[in-house]
């Protein structure tokens, strides 16, 4: 899985030239929301999207065809995002060939983790995220060279649809289905991926940014991409 990449020009930052890095999150990663596929036999997700974790999780295309679920609003077996007028191509944690790595992080109740990121200037970041149980209030903050910032976003419910219009919260996966933990489909479509679209100051280095969850909610953490300044 490729953790790291420098990518090309993205047609919505047309006008600026600027780089996408996908950012190596492995080091805080600790469930598997994803049933995958690999050589004819499941690998059913063992910490799923809601119920704290024990309700339901997401299937891969190819196992959810294997499952002989009819057109199932899936997740592309290829975890590559492309780049749209809302955000940049990003890349997350699961896949077919991976039967046993962890593919995201589950936070339950109040707890906070922290990302490293590689020390550049960026314009945005996109940090992927779904919340079930409710919304969960997020915390944000920046830590630079010469000092911190914080920011705020309350995340929706994975099943509310957001408005794309509102420029904090954009699609990453959108009307998905999930499944119980024994690949049973419980509901055909409306569950989504969101990203979180944070701006930090583009005149500063970003080294880490830490994130902080409130009480209510259950957290799954994807991944994340950013977009340089330089």
């Amino acid at each position: 899985m490729l953790l790291i990449a420098l990518c090309s020009v993205f047609g919505f930052a047309a006008q600026k030239k600027q780089k996408v890095i996908q950012v190596n999150v492995s080091a805080v990663l600790n469930a598997r929301p994803v049933t995958v596929l690999n050589h004819g036999k499941l690998f059913t997700w063992t910490k799923g999207i809601d119920g704290n974790g024990a309700g339901d999780g997401y299937l891969t295309m190819s196992a959810a065809l294997f499952n002989g679920d009819k057109t199932p609003h899936a997740l592309p077996d290829e975890p590559v995002y492309k780049a749209n007028a809302f955000h940049p191509e990003i890349i997350l944690h699961y896949s077919n060939n991976d039967t046993s790595g962890n593919q995201a992080r589950s936070v339950s109740g109040e707890d906070s983790f922290t990302l490293k990121m590689p020390a550049h200037k960026y314009s945005a970041l996109y940090i992927c995220l779904t919340s079930a149980e409710g919304p969960s209030r997020l915390m944000f903050q920046l830590v630079y060279t010469g000092g911190v910032e914080a920011k705020e976003i309350v995340l929706p419910d994975y099943y509310n649809d957001v408005a794309q219009t509102t420029p904090e919260i954009v699609y990453v996966a959108h009307d998905l289905a999930k499944w119980g933990n024994k690949n049973n489909m419980t509901e055909t479509d409306h569950h989504n991926i969101d990203a979180a679209v944070i701006h930090p100051d583009e005149k500063r280095v970003l080294t880490a940014i830490k994130i902080i969850k409130g009480k209510a909610g259950y957290l799954v953490f994807w991944g994340a991409a950013g977009t340089t300044a330089e």
